[in-house]
């Protein structure tokens, strides 16, 4: 397992998911671009979930590349991803068991936020989060919830879970919670491997 993780790194690898991560991140963007022509300013930065989360990934990896580390960068980006990661793949697959039809979007959707969540994964034994950098991170995570389904500015989701808002909201505030479970007992700890960033 450990050479799994030092294969994840090597400097080509990091700068293969920097190609990958920063278009996949305008590509979000994007996405949501409609949802946030209709947004209220006060609201914008939290509206675009996952793309924001892979652009703090985005940041780890430049980080990484310049042999430095910003933890809390790290914390923002292995929380969020985890979250926004799950959180996306639920979603296409409960539209698609509440009547939806799902097409090539949809199992597009589901790869690539899996694909978050996992990349946030492999690269846990390099991070160098404090207990603190989670606190942060929590407020902010927990903060989003509220402006999601408290204010109602969460991601636009299948027309056939409008009526589970509420639910969705719940799942989203516990996903929450269990992401920042996980980056803890990943995150948080004494032996870390370093960067072969040769």
């Amino acid at each position: 397992m450990t050479n799994l993780f030092q294969f994840f790194g090597q400097k080509w690898v990091v700068v293969l998911l920097l190609l990958i991560n920063i278009p996949g991140t305008i590509y979000g963007y994007i996405w949501y671009e409609t949802q946030l022509a209709q947004t209220p300013t006060r609201f914008l930065l939290f509206v675009p979930d996952s793309p924001t989360a892979s652009l703090f990934f985005v940041f780890v990896l430049f980080a990484y590349l310049l042999n430095c580390r910003w933890p809390l960068m790290e914390a923002f980006a292995a929380v969020t991803l985890i979250k926004y990661g799950i959180w996306a793949v639920a979603m296409n697959l409960a539209g698609g068991f509440a009547g939806d039809s799902l097409n090539w979007v949809n199992y597009m959707l589901i790869f690539s936020h899996a694909g978050m969540a996992i990349q946030a994964v492999l690269y846990a034994p390099f991070y160098r989060i404090k207990p603190w950098h989670l606190v942060v991170v929590a407020i902010w995570t927990l903060h989003n919830d509220i402006i999601d389904y408290v204010f109602h500015m969460h991601p636009w989701v299948s027309h056939r879970l409008v009526s589970d808002i509420d639910v969705i909201g719940y799942f989203t505030f516990w996903l929450s919670i269990f992401s920042l479970l996980i980056v803890y007992l990943m995150g948080v700890r004494k032996n870390r491997l370093t960067l072969d960033l040769q």
